[in-house]
């Protein structure tokens, strides 16, 4: 009797600790949506002109009806088509970063530490510098990123293959990563010391990472979406992995699988966001490492916490480009570095003192 009450009571127990780790999740998921709404709705408010509450609201009825006729509405456009493609833009940086991490079970990875990047950069810098702006830069971008990633699951097909460790893949993956890198950061070099002072300044802008030519994009959202849900539903694996990485396999998790979603997915979000707004540096790594570092590593709740706060972050970090010396824009990149070194430091200030 006294052991049926006692495994009564562990079961209770332990359902009890399961529904208040979902009612945490649920309530932090709110908040970060509600802040990405706030966000957007900061990005649109602000500018070298300010509209106010109800400016917003009657130039987002004309925008619904399709007759933007007055300023606040014509603002409202551009700035909303901004927010929205800087919002896209940081959720799937910050979501790549969390598979990166997981990928390379290091939380300091981030979505460009394999050289996607400098692929898309050498087909970015290569349009910009014979053609010059336009759609043809996104799409050698993505091209780009995606030659480069197809040479590196090549090379290290064989690792990704394997059911061992999940640490098989990462050392000859990320030495991989670092020589195309190199070699792609050689040929962006050549582009921008052969290249014309007319191209230049909008090579710098698109190497540093620059929202001001936003237009509305839907293929980002798709891609985004479609990856967010099977990122959600790998969740439970990335964790087995993580934390009992010798005995996945036994425990019904195929590492080789797991790996090659994992790298194809976030290259996939890398070539994305690199195409649609140039190489913006930090994202893909503070905001997953701060999502762990305040609400631990359970990829259930790591993975929709990061994908929002990246957004919301990208949003605000726009916003401070587009207006800290207007009418002057500065390039996003810049505001995301100055605010990810200090925020960056700090992290490790602050697991240092726990690890004493």
């Amino acid at each position: 009797m006294s052991l049926a009450t006692s495994s009564g009571s562990g079961i209770t127990a332990t359902a009890l600790v399961s529904r208040h780790r979902s009612l945490r999740a649920s309530r932090i998921i709110l908040v970060l949506i509600l802040a990405s709404f706030g966000s957007i709705a900061i990005a649109c408010l602000t500018g070298s002109v300010s509209l106010s509450f109800t400016e917003l609201f009657h130039g987002l009825l004309e925008l619904l009806h399709g007759k933007p006729s007055t300023l606040a509405a014509t603002l409202l456009e551009l700035r909303l088509g901004r927010a929205l493609l800087g919002f896209v833009t940081g959720a799937t940086l910050a979501l790549a970063g969390v598979m990166m991490q997981a990928l390379l079970r290091n939380p300091l990875a981030d979505p460009y530490v394999l050289g996607i990047s400098g692929g898309a950069s050498v087909g970015a810098l290569a349009v910009i510098l014979l053609v010059g702006m336009g759609w043809l830069v996104d799409l050698a971008a993505f091209g780009g990123a995606i030659t480069v990633a197809i040479l590196l699951f090549a090379l290290a097909y064989r690792d990704f293959r394997g059911s061992g460790s999940s640490d098989g893949s990462a050392p000859l993956l990320l030495l991989t990563g670092v020589i195309v890198q190199a070699g792609c950061g050689a040929l962006i070099t050549l582009m921008l010391s052969i290249a014309p002072d007319s191209r230049l300044r909008g090579m710098v802008f698109w190497m540093i990472g620059d929202l001001s030519n936003a237009d509305s994009r839907v293929l980002p959202w798709i891609l985004w979406s479609v990856i967010l849900v099977l990122a959600l539903r790998m969740a439970r694996s990335i964790n087995v992995a993580a934390m009992h990485a010798d005995n996945a396999l036994s425990l019904g998790v195929n590492i080789g699988r797991l790996r090659q979603t994992l790298f194809i997915c976030s290259a996939l979000l890398t070539a994305s966001a690199v195409s649609s707004a140039g190489s913006i540096g930090f994202v893909g790594l503070i905001i997953p490492h701060a999502c762990r570092f305040a609400w631990g590593p359970d990829h259930r709740l790591l993975i929709p916490a990061a994908t929002l706060a990246g957004g919301s972050f990208l949003v605000l970090a726009d916003t401070l480009a587009r207006t800290v010396v207007a009418p002057q824009q500065l390039p996003v990149g810049v505001i995301t570095a100055m605010i990810g070194v200090p925020l960056f430091l700090l992290q490790l200030h602050q697991l240092r003192k726990q690890g004493r």
